[in-house]
């Protein structure tokens, strides 16, 4: 073999490996979400389904909704799947995000030690808060402007206890997980996504103790990210997966995913 020839040889294989690198870049999407949606265990029922029907990878990147959002504001992912419909309409209005629609729903519930000590058993979120101030009770908050922590914090104005929380107040600045495995050590009270909840293994002494309320709602939402905010965004397998996850086909997987028989996120897309 001349050296011409191992050099035209060796030159043809790095161009290969070049464009394989490149073909497989381009099989996979970045997705900023939620530690809900992570922790709760949907994305590993959820993802396998997408790519078996689409072909593509999703590089979930699993943060609180604010910085979900920003993440995507600095262009760093493709799509954005989060909790906060107020924070997702101003995403969108400011141009980031191409357009929000409705996934999936499920509640918030408060939980805390099982002998409840401040008494806040029951279905209204801001009646148990008030007395959660009143005991200065320990209460975890996640503190990391994630769509659980936005949902604290606006029945904590509800209940015009925004400056009196309480001197058992204390932010973690952490994910869901982290936030209930600190109440479970501790014995603290925390507000909770359900299906977090659900799938949460290191319980302690916690129960579920104010659930049913309305204003417990939770509505997740999904965007592509607006390629005119940033070119490299992979708009069209961004999109593939919106319309996946928003069809018929999608909502059943969402549907069928169950932890001991209880049914975690009911999907409500175009509703």
């Amino acid at each position: 073999m001349t050296f011409k020839t191992s050099m035209t040889r060796r030159a043809l294989v790095c161009a290969v490996l070049a464009s394989t690198s490149v073909w497989a870049q381009a099989q996979s999407i970045v997705m900023s979400s939620t530690t809900s949606t992570e922790q709760s265990g949907l994305f590993a029922h959820l993802l396998p389904a997408f790519k078996k029907a689409s072909g593509l990878d999703v590089k979930v990147v699993a943060l609180g909704t604010g910085q979900a959002l920003d993440m995507a504001r600095r262009g760093d992912a493709d799509v954005v799947f989060v909790h906060d419909q107020v924070a997702e309409e101003k995403f969108v209005a400011d141009g980031f995000g191409l357009k929000r629609l409705p996934v999936m729903y499920n509640d918030f519930v408060l939980i805390g030690p099982k002998a409840d000590p401040s008494a806040t058993k029951g279905k209204d979120i801001v009646a148990a808060l008030a007395k959660l101030s009143a005991g200065n009770a320990s209460f975890v908050s996640r503190g990391d402007k994630s769509g659980t922590h936005a949902a604290e914090l606006r029945f904590w104005k509800t209940a015009n206890l925004s400056e009196k929380k309480g001197s058992g107040y204390k932010e973690c600045g952490c994910g869901m997980g982290p936030a209930l495995n600190i109440a479970a050590s501790s014995g603290a009270y925390v507000l909770a996504d359900r299906a977090t909840w659900l799938n949460f293994k290191n319980r302690a002494d916690l129960a579920i103790l104010v659930e049913g309320d309305n204003r417990l709602f939770n509505q997740y939402g999904v965007m592509v990210v607006n390629p005119a905010k940033h070119a490299h965004v992979k708009q069209a397998d961004a999109q593939k997966f919106v319309d996946w996850i928003t069809s018929a086909a999608g909502q059943g997987v969402i549907a069928d995913y169950k932890i001991g028989g209880e049914q975690l996120f009911f999907p409500n897309a175009g509703k």
